[in-house]
């Protein structure tokens, strides 16, 4: 657990160094990202063309009726304006500030609605007065004349028919209809650039990452077995996995949408410094209330989120080693232990995430607080000017759009810090592993090894698998082609590090070990493996079915080969009696299939690639003694014309073999076939002995 603790603890929030390295794998993509980027400015921009659109419609056709005309005769106005009797009406917006000054002694006339009815005022009511309560704007008749009476100035005015009323609004209607079209042409074209960045990125993301767990496993295949020893196969599953899931989600949601906020925040900040400096200042000020609240969400978050990780690690370490050893966990009924033990991980898990979520919920609502007293400001000094009619609706309703979404993007930088901060803490795990480089290493111009006699040799070797805890001391011994030879010993003698060191799983600290008399250390090794056929005693059946375990998705193994080597190791009968025969499932492990059975696949496997050397690491240990009977003769067949080495403890297995060797912790104490060694009356001659007693005189048993 020290180990994990460790790990999970590594990184910082951002490495200038590891955010290199990882753009670096996104350098294939350049293309893909630039065009999200691209789609991204687009979207953006459609997002914020919405408010001011609406903007648009309310302040220059819904709320314009109010709006001051200049009257024009007809062909002396200088844009386009409102054609009635006889005369063209401008509104007032829609002149520069220089027509405005050239025409400032023109008559001004202004449409007012009074208790249902329009009329048209000649002149225009004061600024002032647009704040009198309603109530004192009266309408005086006299025989089909009109006054209107506002802040105790009198102004003449024409009541309005509906068809009237409609010629002055007609173009307001038009200009709602075009504002329309464009604000839903507007929301498809969002929609299609979204669809298309959201698409491109993503694909982009899994590229980069399916390349990098590509890049990983291939490092991890290339590892030799003890870095295996010291790593546990959960936390290189949860690198490879999880920790890479977390890279994509900073692909995703960072590299390239952070500029989606980046611009966002920019084109907020120019709409509202252009539609009213001052409402646009007013709105800034709570900006650094906003991330003083960040900075000290960051903080407390930030220590939060690395015990989450500490405990969800914890847990999955739990859970891996508990439900391997789940068989021993009911032979040895300590399910309740272990439940205990879960729990006060699992409980320890929660409570961490309680401060987790405890701080997610201060820090929301605090800033939805602070977004609120923003918008509470503008609505209390927008909302004044607007009454004035210093300020349009229009421009305060696209304020509070604004603001609203102004806020968005702060929030989400925040949590795009979390994203990168584990991002940050998965690359320096993952760039662990990567640069962790192999132990067992092929020289630049391997000796060939195209095809052996089978002559294998060991001079003075010396290993230890942890310093100089050795394993093996001074061990030579020669292997002829085409012999038999057998390892036998105590546990611990040393038998299967001689079957990992031929294989060069591993490599020795002194002496040499040569096949032909090539050393192993000058021979590529892959190309020294594809000679070598070797059998476990803990068979490895991978999920998929019989014929596949048996070729290892080997396409040139025909179903032929599979059926003969099958045949061979007596594995045929037993596979024609499945219900799918050679296309049978097998499950994790092959956890469906007896001992024997998977024993029996083992020995078909290695003998469909017609290995040169072949091993027998306690190959038949799970055999029962009908099924060793029957795959007893088949070895006698194929260890013919090939070196075959064997570990076994059942002695039974061994007699007929060229050679047997003794070891005894770590050296060499015999050698010689099994009536040789039974004659001198050793090591080998006390184990026939301890396993074969019934057999001997009860003068033989005295001396056990």
């Amino acid at each position: 657990m020290a180990n994990i603790h460790n790990e999970e603890t590594l990184g910082k929030a951002y490495d200038s160094k590891l955010m290199k390295r990882l753009l670096s794998y996104a350098k294939p993509y350049w293309f893909l990202i630039l065009i999200s980027i691209i789609l991204v400015m687009f979207v953006t921009g459609t997002q914020l063309a919405r408010p001011y659109i609406i903007k648009l419609a309310i302040d220059d056709h819904i709320s314009a009726h109010t709006t001051p005309m200049y009257v024009f005769n007809k062909g002396d106005s200088p844009v386009d304006g409102i054609e009635f009797e006889d005369k063209i009406y401008v509104r007032e917006n829609k002149l520069s500030q220089e027509q405005k000054e050239r025409y400032m002694d023109l008559e001004k006339e202004m449409l007012i609605k009074e208790k249902g009815d329009y009329y048209l005022i000649n002149g225009i009511i004061e600024i002032e007065s647009q704040n009198v309560n309603k109530s004192e704007i009266t309408v005086k008749e006299d025989n089909g004349n009109y006054n209107i009476v506002s802040n105790n100035k009198e102004y003449s005015a024409r009541l309005l028919s509906n068809e009237e009323y409609s010629i002055f609004r007609e173009n307001d209607l038009n200009g709602l209809s075009n504002l329309g079209i464009i604000f839903l042409t507007i929301i498809v074209l969002g929609f299609i650039f979204n669809y298309a960045q959201v698409y491109i990125l993503n694909y982009a993301s899994k590229k980069i990452i399916f390349n990098m767990r590509q890049e990983i496993f291939s490092h991890l295949q290339k590892m030799s077995l003890a870095y295996f020893d010291k790593n546990p196969v959960g936390r290189l599953v949860t690198r490879t996995a999880n920790d890479t899931e977390r890279l994509n989600e900073m692909y995703t949601d960072v590299m390239v949408n952070l500029f989606r906020d980046i611009f966002k925040l920019v084109g907020i900040i120019i709409i509202m410094l252009q539609l009213n400096l001052k409402l646009a200042l007013l709105s800034f000020t709570v900006v650094p209330f906003i991330l003083i609240a960040s900075a000290i969400f960051r903080y407390h978050i930030r220590h939060v989120y690395r015990a989450v990780r500490i405990k969800i690690a914890k847990i999955n370490s739990t859970l891996n080693e508990n439900i391997t050893g789940m068989k021993t966990v009911h032979i040895f009924k300590k399910e309740n232990k272990k439940f205990r033990e879960f729990d006060e991980i699992n409980t320890d898990y929660l409570e961490t995430t309680k401060k987790q979520v405890k701080i997610f919920a201060t820090f929301r609502p605090a800033i939805e607080i602070i977004r609120s007293v923003g918008i509470a400001l503008i609505i209390w000094y927008g909302g004044g000017r607007v009454l004035m009619g210093a300020v349009e609706f229009g421009v305060l309703y696209a304020f509070i759009n604004y603001l609203q979404e102004f806020f968005r993007p702060i929030m989400e930088l925040t949590q795009k810090y979390n994203i990168l901060q584990a991002a940050m803490a998965s690359s320096e795990r993952i760039f662990k592993i990567l640069d962790t480089k192999p132990d067992i290493k092929t020289v630049e111009k391997p000796k060939s090894l195209k095809k052996i006699k089978g002559k294998i040799e060991f001079k003075n070797v010396w290993f230890a698998y942890e310093k100089e805890n050795w394993v093996l001391r001074d061990v030579s011994f020669t292997i002829n082609p085409g012999e038999s030879v057998a390892l036998v010993g105590a546990t611990g003698a040393g038998k299967s590090s001689i079957i990992n060191l031929i294989n060069r799983f591993y490599d020795i600290q002194k002496g040499e070990i040569l096949i032909d008399g090539k050393n192993i250390k000058e021979i590529d090794k892959y190309e020294l493996r594809k000679h070598i056929g070797i059998v476990l005693q803990d068979v490895f059946l991978f999920t998929g079915n019989i014929r596949d375990n048996i070729r290892l998705n080997n396409e040139n193994i025909d179903q032929d080969k599979v059926e003969e080597v099958a045949k061979y190791v007596n594995a045929h009968k037993f596979i024609s009696k499945l219900p799918s025969k050679y296309d049978e499932p097998v499950m994790e492990r092959g956890s469906t299939l007896s001992s024997g059975q998977r024993q029996l696949l083992a020995f078909a496997r290695s003998l469909a690639f017609d290995p040169d050397i072949l091993v027998l690491d306690e190959a038949t240990s799970n055999i029962d003694t009908e099924t060793e009977v029957l795959i007893q003769d088949a070895l006698l067949k194929l260890i013919q014309n090939r070196t075959s080495i064997a570990i076994a403890h059942r002695l039974s297995t061994i007699q007929h073999s060229d050679k047997i060797i003794v070891l005894h912790k770590g050296k060499i104490r015999e050698m010689g076939n099994h009536q040789e060694l039974l004659d001198k009356g050793g090591i080998y001659y006390d184990l026939y002995r301890l396993q074969y007693k019934e057999n001997f005189t009860p003068e033989d048993s005295e001396i056990l």
